[in-house]
């Protein structure tokens, strides 16, 4: 046991060598504060009935200017990713401006489902897609995916938000509504959406959650600055004025957006550029070019020596 003198009087050191012979690194990713393992092991670990069937999880993940929405399972060695979609893709469906706000959130998960049941359905050509359209008109209620009678079970995958916040109106949970909205199955309850009553315990407004889900909330900030104050309307949603969206357009672009994704949800294939130069290697000499270049050096060398 070590002591040390301290202002006169000694202190016990409490890491001794001892402490350090037994002390045992963290993960990197957890030293690095990136990933809750406690959570993950939950999340990864397979039921040894399953006969090494891949465990779905939804990752949801958000930037400051993009929403991540994946389908990743996990094998020994590493994470796997087995479809994704991005709230970037959503210009192409017809939405350009909002691409982290609830519900662009909502549409980046409602894209992420039907691309997932597209491709499964070219896999494995049972019709996945269009045995579980989901709900096709969004009403905010609850919605669960019942299994169809003499088909396939329903895509099931598990929330995973990583180390964000699961507080009531949180963005990733409405990712979360998009893909079960879109036709895949995910448990979860309607305690983190808009329209939840903590005194009755109970989802009693769906319409909250579907105003939300169609943009209401920005429509209503955008009309009460454009009342109140007119600068501060067009610094905040410049774009949306550059778009020429109005409040009281948000709601049906919303669903066109969705009847957009619904029509084809495939990623599209970036284009080939043809370059032209820049990079291009030079192409090789020829023996005869390389050994007259030879006698030029020799010859200018025999000139200077000459001089």
């Amino acid at each position: 046991m070590a002591f040390v003198k301290v202002a006169g009087a000694f202190v016990k050191v409490q890491k001794n060598k001892a402490y350090f012979k037994r002390y045992q690194t963290k993960f990197r990713r957890r030293r690095e504060g990136r990933t809750d393992y406690y959570a993950r092991k939950r999340l990864v670990t397979q039921a040894k009935n399953k006969y090494n069937m891949p465990k779905y999880r939804l990752v949801v993940r958000r930037t400051n200017k993009d929403v991540i929405a994946q389908i990743i399972f996990s094998t020994l060695d590493h994470d796997e990713v087995f479809c994704a979609a991005y709230a970037h893709e959503l210009p192409s469906y017809g939405l350009s401006v909002g691409l982290t706000n609830y519900a662009s959130c909502y549409c980046t998960g409602l894209l992420l489902a039907r691309r997932v049941l597209a491709k499964l359905a070219e896999q494995t050509g049972k019709p996945l897609n269009e045995l579980y359209p989901g709900v096709e008109e969004v009403t905010g209620e609850y919605f669960k995916v019942e299994e169809a009678e003499d088909a396939p079970a329903p895509f099931t995958c598990f929330l995973d938000i990583g180390l964000a916040r699961a507080t009531r109106g949180a963005r990733v949970f409405s990712v979360m509504k998009g893909a079960i909205d879109g036709g895949l199955s995910i448990p979860h309850s309607m305690k983190r959406f808009p329209g939840y009553d903590d005194e009755e315990k109970e989802f009693s407004a769906p319409e909250a959650l579907r105003d939300r889900l169609f943009g209401q909330h920005v429509a209503e900030s955008m009309q009460y600055l454009q009342e109140n104050d007119k600068e501060a309307y067009e610094k905040r949603f410049s774009q949306y004025i550059k778009a020429g969206i109005a409040p009281e357009d948000l709601e049906a672009l919303y669903e066109s957006v969705h009847a957009s994704i619904r029509e084809n949800p495939n990623r599209a294939k970036p284009e080939k550029k043809n370059s032209q130069g820049g990079n291009k290697r030079r192409a090789k000499n020829s023996l005869a070019h390389r050994q007259a270049r030879l006698e030029q050096k020799r010859a200018s060398l025999a000139y200077r020596l000459a001089q």
